[in-house]
């Protein structure tokens, strides 16, 4: 049986690489991303069945990678969960409006992946 994939893009290492072990802990496989750019490209060539986007003010690019990414045709079905500081409600409403399927902050992803994984690959 073939691991799912997660496609994780960050820039700040420590939550990112936290993230990446809980999905292997998890049964994924994980390939991760440090550049916006090449999100939707990637997402085409790889498949992955969810995306999780660090869209902390550091990284505004890839909140524009996420609308990108859910306009084009090959990937407009791929969940992305977006990492936005709980404090900044613009971040937040920015990714949203990009098309991601949660948001959620740094401290609660790691808490509860599993029930984020969930809920942003149910199946309408």
């Amino acid at each position: 049986m073939t691991q799912p994939l997660a496609l994780i893009a960050y820039e700040r290492l420590l939550p990112g690489s936290q993230l990446a072990n809980r999905f292997q802990d998890l049964g994924y496989r994980v390939q991760t991303l440090s550049e916006a750019a090449s999100l939707v490209e990637h997402a085409q060539r790889e498949k992955p069945i969810l995306v999780v986007a660090d869209v902390g003010p550091q990284n505004v690019r890839l909140i524009e990678a996420i609308g990108q990414l859910k306009k084009s045709p090959g990937t407009a079905h791929v969940p992305v969960i977006a990492i936005a500081d709980a404090h900044d409600v613009n971040l937040q409403e920015a990714a949203r409006a990009a098309g991601a399927t949660l948001v959620v902050n740094e401290t609660a992803i790691l808490a509860h992946l599993e029930q984020f994984l969930e809920q942003a690959l149910q199946v309408d």
